[in-house]
């Protein structure tokens, strides 16, 4: 089948916006030009707005098996396109978890099924996230699983972490850190700092994730594991990352947009919504994690979409669950707060959201370009919308971004050549 996308602009170097058009047949862009001659089987007028390599998102939850009153795999992904991502990475922390080879193929079975987007499972590094017995990592590396982590939970031992990042290395996967010592958390629930006090709430220090990235960063280097820092957010953690970068470490990072966006001082009240893992940390923090994404210490962006039930999440920041949901407002609050207030370039925004996560992971989707996979997001830059939970296509409606007023929104997301999302009042098609 052949597609042509009319109508469109995209993005140059130089970070000017180019007239062209776009010709896709099967799973692959065949052609991009000023026009294109050729009949196609459908044309897709997009109204001159922005298409981009399709986003790709190496950090959330799906929740299913196990979890289903929180997301499915089916909800997830239509919130994933609806967002403007093809490629999603869904973590382990599922009933059961993906730690054999029974569950891990039950796993891709079910997203086979369901998913409206690519999906990646991770498997875990330990058997039911426990950190007593490591799963056997070659076997299910064979199985096609993204990479290995314990996401939520930091590995504790030293030597826990050691013997996984060597059978990682052998199996040729990267080891995906939750970086959490559980030692000096404290019973947290939000950053030790000034909000911690103010509301009379046990804090997290930040000490507690910055100390077992320097352990980690120095196993890697043991090792030669490929070692990934999941939602990096405090000032001593880049630092640490930016150290083991210079020293030729194969340490790699990313951080959310929550924590590049929001910092304690943004919690007025007992919330459940600004409850997360990490915490919203302090100012000075939130601007250490923008320099470290500008001077690559930080690779690139990725949402921990981690959906709750709205009865979890009104039980206060005692009791409610750790996370917050992403993938639905990710672009449009990245491109409000960063780009439209020229703190980055659209450019560096969208590698670090498409072509970054890809290098990083040897992905061979995040380019928009002749002969590439057809991954595919329109967005339309000038399109004002508020923020409303209520709309969300995910089952997780836990977020402190409701009611904000954003510019920029995905219009259209195509995945291996198909359309998996589109706004019919903003597209015409035929």
């Amino acid at each position: 089948m052949k597609i042509i996308l009319k109508n469109t602009k995209r993005l140059l170097p130089s970070n000017e916006l180019e007239n062209c058009e776009i010709l896709i047949e099967d799973n692959q862009i065949k052609e991009i030009n000023s026009t294109i001659s050729e009949v196609a089987d459908r044309e897709i007028d997009v109204k001159g707005n922005l298409v981009l390599p399709g986003f790709i998102d190496v950090h959330i939850h799906l929740r299913e098996p196990g979890g289903e009153h929180k997301e499915t795999i089916l909800t997830g992904t239509k919130a994933a396109a609806r967002g403007g991502f093809t490629t999603v990475c869904s973590m382990p922390n599922t009933n059961p978890v993906p730690d054999d080879v029974e569950t891990v193929n039950a796993l891709f079975e079910k997203i086979k099924q369901d998913a409206q987007v690519r999906v990646l499972p991770y498997a875990a590094i330990t058997k039911n996230l426990k950190g007593e017995e490591l799963v056997k990592f070659e076997e299910l590396a064979e199985l096609g699983v993204f990479a290995f982590t314990d996401d939520g939970v930091g590995i504790q031992t030293a030597d826990f972490m050691l013997q996984a990042m060597k059978r990682a290395k052998k199996a040729g996967r990267a080891i995906v850190a939750h970086c959490e010592d559980n030692s000096i958390v404290y019973g947290g629930v939000v950053h030790d700092g000034k909000v911690s006090k103010a509301l009379n709430l046990p804090g997290i220090p930040s000490l507690s994730e910055s100390v077992q990235i320097a352990r980690d960063v120095l196993l890697a280097e043991a090792t030669g594991c490929h070692y990934h820092v999941c939602h990096v957010s405090t000032k001593e953690s880049v630092r640490v990352i930016r150290d083991a970068k210079r020293a030729g470490i194969n340490v790699t990072a990313e951080v959310s947009p929550h924590h590049l966006i929001l910092n304690e001082e943004h919690i007025k009240e007992d919330s459940g919504d600004f409850k997360m893992n990490p915490p919203l940390r302090a100012k000075e923090d939130q601007q250490a994690l923008l320099e470290g994404l500008l001077d690559g210490t930080i690779d690139f962006i990725a949402t921990d979409h981690a959906p709750h039930s709205a009865e979890e999440k009104a039980q206060g920041m005692l009791k409610a669950p750790f996370g917050i949901v992403g993938l639905e407002t990710a672009f449009p609050l990245l491109y409000t707060n960063l780009i439209l207030t020229n703190k980055v370039t659209l450019n560096q925004l969208v590698d670090w959201m498409t072509i970054k996560p890809a290098e990083v992971f040897g992905l061979p989707y995040g380019r928009l370009e002749e002969n590439a996979i057809a991954d595919i997001t329109v967005v339309n830059l000038e399109k004002n919308s508020v923020i409303d939970k209520n709309t969300f296509y995910s089952k997780g409606k836990n977020t402190p971004f409701h009611n904000w007023e954003v510019k920029a929104q995905p219009i259209l997301t195509m995945v291996d050549g198909e359309v998996r999302y589109i706004d019919e009042e903003e597209i015409q098609h035929g």
